[in-house]
């Protein structure tokens, strides 16, 4: 591998890995959309907070216009339904024998594919806590699963070198045969993150409340149903055990997960999803309908009924356009629709 590795999305995730990569001794070049994010990376370096590392790190940082050259290592880290314009801009910019690591949420590596080529796309699956503060500045709030691999499965020497790479970030990284288990675990939890998003408590308070997890073990289920039509074996991570949440589960066995899962929640200084932050912070769309809508989508197409799954779509919609507030009672509406009332 050489030349600089270009991180295309300098928030929360693409902030915190081109930090920590630049700390590793690497070379990194930032591309943002917010010229106001580019501007402070440039003129004071990109600042990192919170209680894993603090550091400010300098790196040269452009937006997407003014950006030249082509780079063997891509990191893409924009948010979900930003991937398809984002992957279709740094087209350009890749390399012959260069790829891009979809450091994202969701199954963007399908999306990305589409522009680029599947050769050129290695799946990444990332599950730390971040969040972008203001122009310049992120918070880096707690550590969890970072997994790498072909889509494919192969072992292939750049797997391998990217797989060190990750390493430098969190020594506990992963490289696994099974990426497209990793992702479609990450659907599954990251559905019950949209669940916690509906209130204003946090993760960890919704998930540890007894009343709730009834309804959140039934919309798990509802994305496990449509990954096991899909052939895909979720895999577990951060104490999240999707087979915790199986048909063939037992209540013992989800009760543990959700513990499991509370535990590793209130270890983060991150006490609230990225999704709620964007609902009740940044006052912005957020990424439902590219990580909860495909999987309604393919159920769709599997025939397999995600009820559930898509009233989440539809509330979230609503807190988006201002016309539903954050509340637990929004939970209670999701699970009156489970019961048909």
């Amino acid at each position: 591998m050489s030349g600089p590795i270009l991180i295309w999305g300098a928030g929360a995730i693409g902030g915190t890995l081109g930090a920590a990569f630049i700390r590793a001794g690497h070379e990194v070049i930032f591309v943002d959309n917010a010229a106001d994010h580019v501007a402070a990376i440039n003129a004071n370096g990109l600042r990192i907070e919170g209680p894993i590392f603090q550091d400010t790190v300098k790196a040269k940082a452009f937006t997407p216009e003014g950006l030249q050259g082509k780079f063997e290592r891509i990191f893409l880290c924009v948010k979900a339904h930003h991937t398809e314009a984002a992957a279709k801009a740094l087209l350009p910019h890749v390399a012959e024998d260069g790829y891009v690591v979809s450091a994202q949420n969701g199954l963007n590596e399908m999306v990305i594919s589409k522009v680029i080529g599947e050769h050129r796309v290695i799946g990444c699956f990332v599950n730390f806590g971040a969040d972008y503060l203001e122009p310049g500045v992120v918070h880096y709030s707690g550590h969890g699963a970072v997994v790498v691999g072909e889509l494919d499965g192969k072992r292939t020497a750049r797997i391998e070198k990217i797989y060190a790479l990750m390493q430098a970030f969190e020594p506990k990284a992963i490289l696994t045969d099974n990426i497209w288990g990793y992702l479609w675990g990450k659907l599954i939890y990251g559905t019950l993150l949209f669940g916690t998003a509906l209130t204003n408590d946090s993760i960890a308070d919704v998930l540890a409340n007894e009343h709730y997890r009834p309804i959140l073990t039934k919309l798990a289920l509802e994305v496990g149903a449509v990954a096991n039509a899909n052939d895909v074996v979720p895999e577990a991570f951060d104490g999240f055990d999707p087979a915790a949440f199986a048909p063939t589960a037992s209540a013992a066995d989800t009760a543990r997960s959700f513990d499991e899962m509370v535990t590793h929640n209130r270890r983060s200084a991150k006490s609230h999803s990225g999704i709620w932050r964007d609902l009740a912070i940044r006052k912005r769309k957020t990424e439902v309908d590219a990580q909860v809508g495909p999987v309604v989508a393919i159920g769709r197409s599997l025939g397999v009924p995600t009820p559930l799954a898509a009233k989440v779509v539809e509330l979230i919609h609503q807190i988006e356009a201002g016309t539903r507030s954050l509340e637990l009672a929004n939970l209670d509406l999701l699970a009156r629709t489970e019961a048909g009332t």
